[in-house]
């Protein structure tokens, strides 16, 4: 155990020493500060700019020559942002307003159901046509009903009758979910990918400088590499704690500035015991593949080796990430592959995570799962530390899969 120890602070500290380890989470937490801290720094350049602006909107001509009354008034109580005129100017007065910049943009009304737009120069985010279109048709409608023979009262209260509805959800609200369930998995992805290959690599690397065969004098191979892969799993963590951490402080400073969005609110509104299930699955998921990406590297003579023996590792992680992230997208996280891979430890980790985030899982099968993939863990572990054992010294081509499996049968 002591040995364990010496192993896991002396990684500990290579990896929070290391600069680009430290580079990236600064990195992070910057850009994280950027995003949160942009809502208050665009109030306060918009507020500036208010200040030196016009009190007036830009103006607005409406010509309506469609005959359909309370025309103007609807345009006004619409554009809110503009000063809408009415005007009888022909449209060729019009188009020397909008060019010599005394009025901003104008409507010309030709028919109940037909308008003309001028405008200088026409912006691609330009919405007053589709919000005129808008205005026009619940017009057309008032007309029609008023020329049926309804009165203008019982057309208006007709025209803008409210629908009320409310929805109840029995289970798990999938919009509200989405967001932090693609985060963690994303986040795993991440963290399995990088730390899983610099465990492999650093393995590797004291090999091919010949370190290992002094270090084995001094620590038992098991102590070593759950060392190693334990303090790439507290490196992960903290580096993440760092990353969310911060995106958490920053966002509780300019909460306000956010209107209360319905997906960043769903970002930080994690539930707990939805916290805690991520904890246990991230955990196990990170060890049951940084064992072997452990036992990969240290089958390897020299770095160079490394990338094409955690090959299949890494695409059987693939795999799963592929599996799952498609399925989350379309929110069909309860089809019968999502429920196999909820409990194939190689897979779990991610699957059922998602299930539990986005739908209603029964708590035996969630047991059931956790139970799997920390008995499979548990297992790949004690594979991978015979393997490490035997790998450690082992220089030359690396063992083929006979004589490997050979191996750890008599081992």
């Amino acid at each position: 155990m002591k040995q364990f120890w010496t192993v896991l602070s002396f990684e500990l500290k290579s990896f929070l020493k290391n600069k680009v380890f430290v580079g990236m989470t600064l990195a992070m937490v910057l850009i994280l500060a950027a995003v949160m801290f942009y809502p208050r720094i665009s109030e306060a350049l918009s507020r500036g700019e208010d200040e030196g602006a016009a009190p007036a909107g830009a103006l607005m001509l409406v010509k309506n020559e469609s005959g359909m009354a309370g025309v103007t008034e609807a345009f006004s109580a619409a554009f809110s942002g503009y000063e809408v005129r009415e005007t009888r100017e022909a449209e060729e007065v019009i188009r020397g307003q909008i060019t010599s910049g005394e009025a901003e943009c104008a409507f010309v009304i030709t028919a109940p159901n037909a308008f003309t737009y001028y405008i200088g120069n026409l912006s691609m985010y330009d919405m007053n046509t589709e919000m005129a279109r808008g205005v026009m048709q619940e017009l057309y409608r008032l007309d029609a009903m008023v020329r049926a023979g309804i009165s203008p009262q019982t057309a208006g209260e007709i025209a803008s009758v409210q629908i009320e509805s409310k929805t109840e959800s029995l289970g798990k609200d999938q919009t509200q979910n989405y967001w932090y369930t693609y985060i963690m998995i994303f986040a795993l992805y991440m963290v399995i990918m990088f730390y899983g290959q610099m465990v492999a690599t650093g393995v590797a690397a004291e090999k091919s400088s010949r370190a290992m065969e002094m270090l084995v004098t001094s620590a038992k191979p098991l102590s070593m590499m759950l060392g190693k892969i334990v303090a790439s799993c507290l490196a992960g963590f903290v580096q993440l704690a760092a990353i969310f951490g911060s995106a958490v402080l920053f966002y509780s400073v300019n909460k306000e500035y956010w209107g209360g969005g319905s997906i960043i609110s769903s970002i930080f509104g994690m539930p707990p015991a939805l916290l805690a299930y991520m904890l246990i699955f991230f955990l196990l998921g990170f060890m049951l593949y940084a064992c072997m990406y452990g036992a990969a590297g240290s089958l390897a003579s020299k770095p160079e080796d490394v990338s094409v023996l955690v090959m299949p590792i890494t695409m059987l992680f693939v795999i799963g990430f592929v599996i799952v992230m498609p399925n989350m997208i379309s929110g069909n996280v309860d089809n019968v592959l999502m429920r196999v891979c909820s409990f194939i430890p190689f897979t779990s980790s991610m699957a059922m995570f998602t299930r539990i985030a986005m739908s209603t899982v029964p708590w035996y099968e969630v047991a059931i799962s956790v139970a799997l993939l920390a008995a499979g863990t548990g297992l790949v572990g004690m594979l991978a530390a015979k393997i490490y054992r035997m790998g450690v010294l082992l220089y030359g081509t690396p063992p083929k899969l006979g004589a490997l499996l050979k191996a750890l049968r008599k081992a």
